[in-house]
């Protein structure tokens, strides 16, 4: 299933982005000086091999931040995480080729401290098995690039420090993250729907039409017939049953691409694109036919209700908004609702 990606997420995704675009300039540039001979702290002499690797360093930070380019400018693509897992390999691989170069061929020059760095990029990214994962690789590829050394121990145990504070740090605001996306989606649906049917609620309708405003639009308004008398027979909880399964059953019959919502009490609006009358009349229909149904609401009790339908029509290019519609289509409810009681 694909992750949703809200604003926050993405905010803290460009972040990570450019935080890595900045930092790679900063070592492209440093390392680019320091192989060129040119950095007061480059040897005299500079060793050919170390020039080469300076220099590759530098094409690889260059095409990570290529690939950090194309993930802050789409951090929502199915991609992003491949990006970024791609971005720590290459970022990994040369911070320790660095450090491996350097400590063989200047051992009185330190470097491993930089191989902290690669561990916090894979805690950023990727969290706790992030960190720990680029914490096993950079450790191993020092103990076996620079055998005997008594600083292994040394930089396994900074390192695996690192990992685990950053770690779990990153993988907890992670987890606040989630749980903040989680809340603000659940807080968004709640302003947006019918607590009781789950249904969009008048706002949500509102918005829905003026997203077409001047395309066809047919408004159909609903009151149910006879909802009254089961609350006062039943009580409430019937009644939210009863509206609960008119919700359902009105998902159940429209065509796709229609909207049913509830305005409250026993009235529901339904917004039919690009329909015409022959296309609402069928629809009323089968709204009359699925409300009719009995409807169980508990203790094997059924109940019956019926329905009065009134609707509007918009024609392409009109500017009529969806109150008008609504009052329009409100008025031949009743209208209705009087030739079924007579």
């Amino acid at each position: 299933m694909r992750t949703v990606v809200d604003d926050s997420l993405m905010s803290r995704r460009r972040t990570i982005e450019l935080a890595g675009l900045v930092s790679r300039s900063i070592g492209i540039a440093s390392t680019a000086f320091y192989g060129s001979g040119l950095s007061p702290y480059s040897p005299a002499g500079l060793d050919a091999g170390v020039t080469l690797a300076c220099w590759l360093g530098v094409a690889v930070m260059s095409l990570s931040n290529v690939l950090g380019l194309l993930a802050r400018r789409r951090p929502g693509s199915r991609w992003y995480p491949w990006l970024s897992a791609t971005q720590v390999t290459l970022d990994t691989a040369t911070i320790t080729g660095v450090v491996l170069i350097s400590t063989l061929h200047y051992p009185q020059v330190t470097t491993w401290p930089l191989l902290m760095l690669t561990v916090t990029i894979g805690a950023l990214r990727h969290r706790l098995a992030g960190a720990l994962l680029v914490c096993l690789l950079t450790s191993a590829a020092f103990m076996a690039g620079v055998p005997g050394t008594t600083d292994d121990v040394f930089v396994v145990g900074i390192n695996l420090m690192i990992a685990v504070i950053t770690g779990t740090q990153s993988s907890a605001f992670a987890k606040q993250l989630t749980t903040l996306q989680e809340t603000r989606r659940e807080l968004q649906h709640q302003a947006n729907h019918d607590p009781l049917t789950g249904l969009p609620n008048r706002s949500q309708l509102a918005c829905w039409a003026a997203d077409r405003t001047g395309s066809p639009l047919a408004v159909l308004l609903l009151d149910l017939n006879g909802f009254k008398k089961v609350n006062d027979t039943y009580g409430h909880a019937a009644g939210d049953v009863l509206l609960h399964e008119i919700g359902a059953r009105l998902g159940a019959v429209l065509e796709p691409g229609d909207l049913a919502g509830r305005l409250g009490g026993d009235e529901f609006l339904v917004l039919l694109p690009d329909a015409d009358s022959a296309r609402s009349a069928r629809t009323i229909a089968r709204i009359r036919d699925a409300v009719s149904r009995p409807i169980a609401i508990g203790n094997g009790r059924e109940v019956t209700v019926g329905v009065s339908v009134g609707f509007a029509l918009r024609a392409a290019g009109s500017d009529v908004t969806l109150d008008t519609l609504t009052a329009e289509a409100d008025a031949a409810m009743y209208r209705d609702k009087r030739k079924l009681a007579a």
